[in-house]
């Protein structure tokens, strides 16, 4: 037997004592962190969904294969409870314990806000969906997000509610007290008077509520005939709807925010119904066609918009790897902020934000509106973003 088939001989015995088998890949961690309780459970369970049916799929393939080896990606998920520091918590977990260098979440501001306390300083890279101005920064080198603001979607909204419902005048906006509703009602309030809306009611209450009656009623003596529930997390968005409906508002309601329609069904049942909010996702859409059939072998029911959303970021992270050639942060970073133009289930990657935030790490797609009829969502008009 020659030299070299006796070395290789060898190397395959040992690997079978090691424990490992000749091209086995090594193991890949990506964190993701998201709500798995409370209000805005839907949203980190479609988060979940829509990381799995991608990991599965590029593991399926043969992982990640970059400088000469093959990574097979594991998730390692916390749940951050919707909260500044549940985001802190399970970034600090993800970090510290795992050695987690890449995250996938979570969706929401206090979390996110809670979790890039973390990620910055530890250069761990994050591709996320949080609104507050605080998220998208020059410092923020280490930030990606991957759904527009509603700096950028809310506008479009309003002049669309504007053509489609021409005798409406009066909106009254309900929002939670915290970093959410402080940032985002202006905006709302701002995009509703340049579409020649009068807000005559914008008030706030504490995360946790659950009688809402009282600033309902306030609000429907101002003569309210476009309810806006603005980045209200779904569980509470449903009670408002419920209870709104219950005191014999006849107006519109919508939710020009994340949205959590399925939710805002479960909570709100009958009184759902012509319930209208910003999506994310047309189901019947060619281009999403692979992933709806992906979904629906692994899960029952609807399917979340915000899944594709994550689906889509761990696609585009697995993309990064591939340009950069490997899984050094920097490198990856980098790689990332120069994607313009790959693939992904919603067209070319297409970044923005310089001039807005200062760092080009805002990505750009289109969005829906959704409405509740006879208890489920149809997608009722597509925008752009640009709109």
């Amino acid at each position: 037997m020659s030299g070299w088939r006796v070395t290789m001989c060898v190397a395959a015995v040992l690997a079978v004592l090691l424990g490992a088998t000749p091209g086995s890949s090594e193991e890949l961690k990506v964190g993701a962190v998201g709500t798995l309780s409370g209000g805005g459970t839907e949203w980190g369970l479609a988060l979940q969904r829509g990381m799995t049916i991608a990991i599965d799929e590029i593991n399926a393939a043969g992982g990640v294969k970059v400088g000469g080896k093959a990574y097979t990606i594991k998730m390692i998920m916390y749940d951050d409870q919707y909260t500044a520091q549940g985001g802190t918590t399970a970034a600090t977990r993800l970090v510290n314990v795992d050695g987690v260098k890449f995250i996938i979440g979570p969706v929401g501001s206090p979390p996110v806000l809670g979790t890039i306390a973390v990620t910055n300083p530890a250069k761990v890279i994050v591709l996320a969906n949080g609104y507050s101005p605080k998220i998208m920064t020059p410092e923020s080198k280490y930030n990606f997000r991957v759904q527009i603001p509603t700096d950028y979607f809310a506008p479009g909204v309003a002049r669309w509610l504007r053509q489609t419902y021409p005798q409406a005048k009066r909106v009254g906006i309900i929002s939670p007290n915290d970093a959410v509703g402080q940032t985002l009602a202006p905006l709302h309030v701002q995009a509703y008077n340049a579409s020649q809306f009068d807000v005559v009611f914008d008030e706030k209450y504490d995360r946790g509520l659950k009688d809402f009656g009282p600033l309902i009623t306030r609000m429907m003596a101002r003569g309210v005939e476009v309810f806006e529930l603005d980045g209200n997390a779904p569980g509470e968005a449903g009670l408002m709807t419920k209870q709104a409906r219950q005191l014999g508002y006849k107006g519109v309601i919508i939710q020009t925010g994340g949205p959590g329609l399925e939710e805002i069904i479960r909570v709100a049942g009958p009184f759902a119904e012509g319930f209208l909010s910003y999506d994310l996702f047309d189901p019947t859409d060619a281009a999403v066609q692979g992933y709806v059939k992906g979904y629906r072998a692994k899960y029952e029911g609807p399917i979340p918009g915000i899944s594709v959303m994550y689906y889509n970021a761990t696609r585009i992270l697995h993309e990064a790897f591939k340009k950069a050639d490997g899984i050094d942060v920097e490198k990856v970073r980098e790689a990332l902020e120069k994607l313009d133009g790959a693939p992904t289930i919603f067209g070319p990657v297409r970044w923005t934000g310089q001039e807005r935030y200062g760092i080009r790490h805002q990505l750009l797609h289109d969005f829906f509106i959704s409405e509740i009829k006879d208890g489920k969502v149809r997608v009722k008009a597509r925008l752009s973003a640009g709109d």
